[in-house]
């Protein structure tokens, strides 16, 4: 009885090995990468990043209160868990003086678009060098993605 109870422990062992086993070539031909929308990264322009948002589709005007509030609003559930309104890591950069580091389409192009951008960007690479962790797509808007710059904005321009 002990025989046949150990000769299947040892099936069962060999089975569940070989069935949770594999190559890695086997994973990563199944994993898809994150799609870009630029054919390559020598096209890459680290003064826009990488998205649809431009010098002519993002125009700032005045500060918008109203934006800003929904900005805000939109970054304590997205965003503050892992970035503070100082120049202070958390998990992420803080954000003071981001809007004077970046431009406003650079910003929303991140936004709404990090994976290509942490993929081809140097100094979104160095930042990921230090802070370890990507930061992940939350699936913002559009307009989300207005509203929190417009929040950016205000936050550098308080005191």
């Amino acid at each position: 009885m002990k025989k046949i109870s150990l000769m299947l422990l040892v099936i069962s062992g060999s089975v569940w090995m070989y069935s949770c086993g594999g190559s890695s070539d086997q994973s990563s031909s199944t994993a898809e990468a994150p799609k870009s929308m630029v054919p390559d990264s020598e096209t890459y322009d680290p003064n826009r990043g990488e998205g649809k948002f431009n010098e002519t589709n993002v125009q700032l005007g005045e500060l918008d209160a109203t934006m800003a509030k929904r900005g805000e609003a939109t970054s304590n559930t997205k965003c503050l868990s892992c970035h503070k309104l100082t120049d202070e890591r958390l998990v992420g950069p803080g954000w003071k003086g981001v809007t004077e580091r970046r431009t406003p389409y650079w910003l929303m192009n991140f936004i709404t678009n990090p994976d290509p951008m942490i993929d081809k960007d140097p100094e979104v690479q160095a930042q990921l060098e230090i802070c370890l962790v990507r930061m992940p797509n939350q699936n913002l808007t559009d307009e989300d993605a207005r509203s929190i710059v417009e929040f950016m904005r205000k936050n550098d321009s308080s005191k």
